[in-house]
């Protein structure tokens, strides 16, 4: 089995070494941009890491696909700072405000062709099984996306709609990376599932803390602004939690209303949220419901007779994923 030292020096150089097309430089560029700003790679690392559950030989059948996870959600990012108008990603500006709309649109576009390459290049005899998960999953992820923006135009949001939305959004992708390690690996049928309700869970648990960490964060930890999701009136579940519990519903959306065109206007209005988040205590619902989930993806493998030593390592793994939030 890989070590995780392992694991980090060949994700560590596998996007040191990634390449894209030279020309046109305008279309190819903002990708070299979206890998170089970096990130924690998390995609390709818990596809390796169930990848080494069941086999140790690393090549090119493992690696290709494992990079086309991280090609893959950086082209969703590229698009969704388009949506959300973020002007900064991990700390620096954004593809469409370096560059233009237009081009992180097309960029994008070129980003998915690439992943799809990318994931073209797994074992023959799996690469049915894993251009199917991958496709599944691309798709599911646009719906999440779709109801994402949907939630803008509505004051209210129900938890299980909102559970619904980011486990598309955001749970599948990460559900697609620990599958598709197992598969490249050589797991059974019922390996590859329960590895994959572990990373669904996994990415339940991350957005949660990822909610979380939006309004109560470090900005120089999380890599963009604290409280983005207040200042654009973003459903969050902290905001869906709080509406379930406040008796005074009229008066946290008028807060959520307030107007955030000028730096005093925003800090202004990310204060008052979040004074009603803490009075009634949503910050703690966050943390235990990540505990919840992290709970729930290490139940998914629990029965799998992995043994205590590859148990540990997906405990491990997720402790790393949200333990910043816990």
């Amino acid at each position: 089995m890989l070590k995780e030292t392992d694991i980090n020096q060949l994700v560590e150089r596998m996007f040191d070494e990634i390449e894209f097309t030279r020309e046109p430089a305008g279309l190819y560029d903002p990708l070299r941009y979206m890998i170089e700003i970096g990130g924690k790679r998390i995609r390709p690392r818990l596809c390796l890491t169930t990848y080494s559950l069941f086999s140790d030989e690393v090549d090119n059948g493992i690696l290709a696909p494992a990079s086309a996870l991280e090609v893959f959600h950086s082209f969703t990012l590229m698009h969704d700072d388009i949506m959300d108008r973020s002007p900064l990603r991990r700390g620096v500006p954004t593809v469409w405000k370096k560059w233009n709309e237009d081009t992180a649109i097309l960029s994008g576009d070129v980003m998915l062709i690439d992943a799809y390459n990318r994931i073209a290049q797994a074992p023959r005899p799996v690469l049915s099984r894993a251009f199917a998960l991958f496709s599944r999953t691309a798709a599911q992820v646009c719906d999440g996306q779709q109801y994402d923006m949907d939630f803008e135009s509505l004051e209210e949001v129900p938890m299980a709609d909102y559970d619904k939305m980011i486990g598309l959004k955001t749970a599948v992708l990460l559900a697609c990376s620990a599958a598709m390690g197992a598969i490249i690996g050589g797991a059974s049928e019922a390996e590859c599932d329960a590895l994959y309700n572990y990373g669904y869970e996994l990415g339940m648990a991350f957005q949660v803390a990822d909610d979380y960490l939006d309004a109560f964060g470090d900005e120089k930890v999380f890599g963009k602004p604290i409280g983005g999701d207040i200042v654009n009136g973003k459903k969050s579940w902290l905001t869906v939690r709080t509406l379930e519990k406040t008796a005074d519903k009229a008066a946290f959306l008028r807060a959520f209303a307030l107007p955030a065109d000028t730096p005093e206007q925003k800090a202004a209005k990310i204060a008052a949220v979040k004074e009603i988040y803490l009075q009634y205590g949503v910050d703690r619902d966050a943390k235990d419901e990540i505990v919840r989930f992290t709970d729930r993806a290490l139940d998914a493998v629990a029965e799998l007779g992995l043994g205590p030593v590859k148990m540990e390592v997906l405990r491990r793994f997720a402790e790393r994923l949200v333990g910043r939030a816990k």
